[in-house]
């Protein structure tokens, strides 16, 4: 797989599951798993969070952009992006040619009350710092129409044991169940 970019990416809002299913599926294809706002926050030295506050969400957006270039050009396995890494175009750009190459992006889909009720009041998730419902529906709103741009499958995950939601994942890429 070298050099063709992920076996699979996963996207989708906050508190969709992305970085729990991914590396439940990296695990059950026997792949490895990375997570983009991890390595923002290896290169950094700081947390998401903390970006956000001291350096301002643009800031963040560009270093995510940045490391979601280098991850698709770099990893093979499992791919889990940020929830709003769908706002750049170069991402967008990127995750759409990967799909026309055969490779799988996945949507992962929540509703508003399963995403509130997953967040709760984290301080991890700046953007949901203040309302987190309105911010939640808000995000799904305008984000929606991005993720179904890059998915090549979307799988729901709303109110849904992890298992399942794996399962549904790995039929969606031709993987059967674990």
């Amino acid at each position: 797989m070298s050099g063709t970019g992920p076996a699979l990416v996963v996207v989708g809002p906050p508190a969709s599951g992305k970085s729990t299913v991914g590396a439940a599926v990296a695990q059950a294809l026997g792949l490895p798993f990375r997570d983009t706002d991890a390595d923002v926050e290896a290169q950094t030295g700081t947390t998401v969070a903390d970006l956000f506050v001291q350096q301002g969400e643009p800031h963040f957006r560009a270093l995510e952009e940045q490391a979601v270039a280098r991850a698709m050009a770099e990893h093979d396995g499992v791919l889990a992006l940020g929830g709003g890494a769908v706002t750049s175009a170069a991402t967008r750009e990127r995750l759409v040619a990967h799909g026309r190459a055969g490779r799988a992006v996945v949507w992962l889909d929540v509703d508003v009350t399963s995403a509130a009720k997953r967040v709760g009041l984290s301080r991890d998730r700046p953007l949901l710092a203040v309302n987190p419902r309105a911010m939640l529906r808000t995000m799904l709103e305008t984000r929606a129409p991005l993720y179904a741009e890059v998915a090549t499958a979307t799988v729901v995950t709303s109110a849904r044991p992890v298992e399942d939601v794996v399962a549904d994942v790995l039929t969606a890429v031709g993987a059967g169940t674990p």
